[in-house]
């Protein structure tokens, strides 16, 4: 019996060994036909397995010599572009496979090709396959591709236009105000350092996207909720768990998002047996199963709110910001519709469901994924940019003068209006500001596509000046973050300094060579380019008056016919929270690590900026350390401490220049 067992051990082993070999050799044939330089690599960077274990294999790599190595193993490091930036990239050329026994991808910070790839959705689609664990609780915009995909994208890309991007604004402002007053409070206490930021920003932007994305109002601890909300809707900005409930719904979300890796990837079963005795587990599932119940519960109450909608004759579009509630009130148009015109015809049933709305299912994961795209990743960047702003005192100073000119620094931002200001926001200090925080931490570092797997299909590289063939099936990075900082298309002074926040890189001072540069940008005569239009804002993703990037190295929000459907509200989000926070403050670095106030009080500005220089420098390095679990923060107990202090009080802002 032994002898069997080990029998058939062996002839595993061996298939997989041959299976090995035959694929390496099969995917090598195939990295040299392109033309392309090429690393060989033991596994896939994105094997799960290898994902989940790297760090032991990393350890026991490393116990080699080094020249066995260096050549390859960068490729497996999460998140290498942002640690290593350009390195690879100069020695290996803009473009290049990496092959493996049983994969086969390439690589690229090329923004010719970045452009190409991404308006050519038909024959290079979304990896889907990267993002089906986000199905959890229905298909939705981002797990699906083709006419799945088209459908959804026009079914949600209706609420995403100017009128609601103004709504968006006015929520901003408000809910910012909501965070100032939360941050004074902290200010004027005795323990006057901001510890927070992080969650603050999260909850700032989940207070956002409950109105955008559900038409709810979430308030901060201790305000009211507002007198008018639907008596329908009042559990669901209540700071009490309602009955039936055991957390509150903004509880819920937050719980859900912050365990959502855990929820993606373990068993219900298995977590509910760990739950049992492991604390982190039980939080997971109660957030999970107060989320899916209140999401049912408001499937149900946005059915009600459309059915009564339909008899004041309001149809989808017409009742202000609620993407969720027009979805539904989409979907009921059309279901009664269908209903009206089978009734006059005899022949046929009144039963059926229409195929061209979304189901339950299609409904709760689109909110599920507004929930995360719009939510998470807006927060992170708002935290990124007040950082770098603390990090960088003449920046800041140079927003709040922008602020100052453009919406005044008495005025109540409740006044300000979206139409008059936003172009002037955009093209200021403040969409600079914004720019810069995206170009050096975009949200996703990578963009995940893929060959049609029907044929292979042809590649025009601009810096070979030639047409390389990529394989069928091959598996595509776009290296966001690396392009980005691409010394050939942004202006720079030294090698480092497209690795340092400088949003003056943002103006241009030839506007003759900006006008000319924006309108080439914009042209594309790239053959299979997908120009349907799916609705959604259509503008470029900066201002005409700033500084214009050549068209693929600059996508924090993606490129082509996919790129993100809510970057006009991420946009507007992050302008209004910068405007309301630096008009009357100054966020300054935290040195309590190394002075405390007495001493802060007693120091002349030479020790002043001496001091902040140690607090600056922990501040860049914390932010080196960030790294990508759905998206690039700062993950773990890893946070920046800050100080919230009225302009013309600064103890340090007003005397640093870098």
């Amino acid at each position: 019996m032994a002898s069997k067992i080990l029998m058939l051990v062996g002839a595993a082993v061996a298939f997989f060994v041959v299976a090995t070999i035959n694929g390496l050799r099969s995917n090598l044939r195939k990295a040299r036909k392109t033309g392309l330089p090429y690393v060989i690599v033991p596994c896939s960077p994105y094997n799960g397995c290898w994902q989940l274990t790297h760090q032991v294999w990393v350890f026991l790599i490393k116990l080699f010599p080094k020249s066995m190595w260096e050549g390859w193993l960068f490729i497996l490091l999460p998140d290498w572009g942002y640690n290593t930036g350009q390195e690879h990239f100069a020695r290996l050329g803009d473009s290049f496979m990496v092959v493996a026994p049983f994969s086969i991808n390439l690589t690229t910070q090329s923004p010719a090709a970045i452009h190409e790839i991404a308006s050519r959705r038909e024959h290079f689609p979304k990896a889907t396959e990267h993002y089906s664990i986000l199905e959890m609780f229905g298909r939705n915009i981002l797990t699906t591709e083709g006419a799945v995909w088209r459908f959804h994208r026009k079914a949600t890309s209706a609420s995403f236009n100017e009128k609601n991007a103004a709504h968006t604004f006015a929520e901003a402002i408000h809910q910012s105000q909501g965070l100032v007053v939360k941050w004074i409070a902290t200010a004027e206490s005795n323990s006057p350092t901001i510890t927070t930021i992080e969650k603050d920003t999260m909850t700032l932007a989940l207070n956002i996207i409950g109105y955008v994305g559900f038409g709810l109002r979430f308030t901060w601890p201790g305000q009211p909720l507002p007198t008018d909300i639907h008596p329908r809707l009042l559990k669901y900005g209540s700071q009490e768990p309602p009955t039936g409930h055991t957390m509150t719904f903004a509880a819920s979300v937050e719980g859900a998002l912050h365990h959502i890796i855990m929820l993606l990837l373990t068993p219900t079963p298995l977590l509910n047996f760990l739950s049992l005795f492991w604390k982190t587990a039980r939080s997971a599932r109660h957030s999970y199963e107060n989320y899916v119940q209140y999401m049912n519960e408001f499937l149900v109450d946005k059915v009600a709110s459309a059915k009564e909608d339909a008899e004041k004759g309001v149809r989808a579009g017409d009742s202000g910001m609620d993407i969720m509630g027009q979805l539904v009130r989409g979907r009921y148009d059309d279901e009664a519709e269908k209903v009206k015109e089978k009734k006059t015809d005899k022949t046929k049933t009144t039963t059926t469901t229409p195929e061209s709305t979304l189901t339950d299912d299609e409904i709760i994961g689109n909110a599920f994924i507004m929930l995360v795209a719009g939510h998470e990743t807006t927060a992170n960047s708002l935290h990124f940019a007040l950082l770098k702003l603390a990090t960088n005192p003449a920046s800041q100073r140079a927003l709040q003068a922008d602020v100052d000119r453009l919406l005044g620094r008495d005025s109540d931002p409740t006044t300000w209006d979206y139409e008059a200001s936003i172009n002037g926001m955009l093209a200021s200090m403040l969409g600079a500001t914004m720019n810069e925080t995206l170009r050096l931490m975009p949200p996703v570092v990578n963009l995940p596509k893929w060959v049609t797997p029907t044929s292979d299909q042809p590649l025009a590289l601009h810096e070979t000046g030639q047409t390389h063939i990529l394989p069928a099936g091959c598996d595509i990075i776009l290296s966001a973050i690396t392009v980005q900082r691409h010394p050939k298309y942004w202006p720079a002074t030294s090698p480092d300094d497209l690795d340092k926040f400088q949003p003056e890189r943002w103006f241009e001072t030839d506007a003759e060579t900006t006008a000319a540069k924006a309108a080439k940008n914009e042209k594309s005569n790239i053959v299979g380019t997908d120009t349907e239009d799916y609705g959604g804002f259509s503008g470029p993703d900066t201002s005409a008056q700033l500084f214009r990037p050549v068209r693929g190295s600059f996508v924090p929000f993606s490129d082509g016919p996919r790129s993100c459907l809510g970057r006009r509200i991420a946009q507007v989000e992050m302008l209004a929270a910068l405007a309301v926070l630096f008009q009357r403050y100054s966020i300054e670095l935290a040195v309590d690590d190394w002075a405390d106030n007495k001493t802060v009080e007693a120091m002349d500005d030479e020790a002043r900026r001496e001091v902040y220089s140690k607090a600056q420098e922990r501040c860049r390095e914390t932010l080196r350390g960030a790294t990508t679990i759905l998206t690039l923060k700062l993950h773990g107990m890893t946070s920046v401490p800050v100080r919230l202090v009225p302009r013309g009080q600064e103890r340090f802002v007003h005397c640093v220049d870098a």
